[in-house]
C-alpha cells in the first residue's frame, strides 16, 4: 500500500508544484493548508513559511481570493483565524480571504473546495511533501491544481518527524479514497466566494 500510494502521488502530482508564485502558470483561487502559528511554546516554521509563500501569490497577482482552511474544533484552537490574521499582517487585503473552519483534515479541506465553494481550479500552498498529497486528492476529484511549496523547516528532527508521519498519511489517504471513499466529515451549504473584480 506504501508502494501504491507513493506512485500514485507522484504520477498525478510530478509537475504541478513550483517553488516560487511567480511561476505559478494560473491566476486562482488559493488554498492555505492550516497548521498552528507556534508548536510547543515556540514559532512553528512550518506555519510562517506558508503565509509568506501564500502572500507572495498575492503580490505577484497570482491569486483571486484565499480559502483559508483548518481545524477550529475548539474555541482556543483556531487555525483559520490565525492564518487570516497573518495574512492580513503580509498584506492581503481582508475581503479576500474566507475562513474554512472545517478543514479538519487535508482530505477535507480539498474536497471541501469544490463541493462548498464551488472551485475547480485553484492553488495550493503547504510545504512540498504535504503538496503532492493535496494535489492527488484534487486529482481524484477531478480538480485542476496547482501548487507552490513554502521552505520547509531547517530542523532536522521535525523533517524526520515530517516524514515518517507522511508516509503514514499516504497510506491512509488511499485508503480514504479508494476504499472506504470517505467524504469530509462536514459539509453544509454552498459558500459563495467573494465577487472578484479584474483589475483594470
Amino acid at each position: 500500500m506504501c508502494v501504491a500510494a507513493e506512485w500514485y502521488i507522484d504520477s498525478v502530482s510530478g509537475g504541478r508544484i513550483v517553488e516560487h508564485s511567480r511561476d505559478v502558470p494560473v491566476r486562482a483561487p488559493v488554498l492555505v493548508l492550516g497548521c498552528s502559528p507556534t508548536f510547543m511554546g515556540a514559532p512553528n516554521g512550518y506555519f510562517h513559511n506558508r503565509m509568506d509563500t501564500a502572500s507572495e501569490l498575492w503580490k505577484n497577482g497570482k491569486a483571486t481570493v484565499f480559502i483559508v482552511s483548518g481545524d477550529n474544533s475548539s474555541h482556543a484552537y483556531n487555525e483559520p483565524e490565525w492564518m487570516k490574521q497573518a495574512l492580513v499582517e503580509r498584506g492581503v487585503p481582508e475581503e479576500r480571504i474566507v475562513c474554512d473552519f472545517a478543514g479538519l483534515r487535508t482530505l477535507d479541506s480539498v474536497v471541501r473546495m469544490k463541493e462548498i465553494f464551488g472551485v475547480s481550479a485553484m492553488i495550493i500552498v503547504s510545504q512540498e511533501f504535504h503538496n503532492e498529497r493535496a494535489l492527488a486528492i484534487a486529482a481524484h476529484e477531478g480538480m485542476d491544481a496547482w501548487a507552490v511549496s513554502a521552505p520547509d523547516v531547517p530542523n532536522r528532527r521535525s523533517r524526520m518527524k515530517s516524514w515518517f508521519r507522511e508516509r503514514a498519511a499516504r497510506v491512509w489517504m488511499m485508503l480514504d479514497l479508494w476504499v472506504w471513499s470517505r467524504e469530509p466529515r462536514f459539509l453544509g451549504e454552498p459558500v459563495v466566494l467573494p465577487e472578484i473584480k479584474e483589475e483594470k
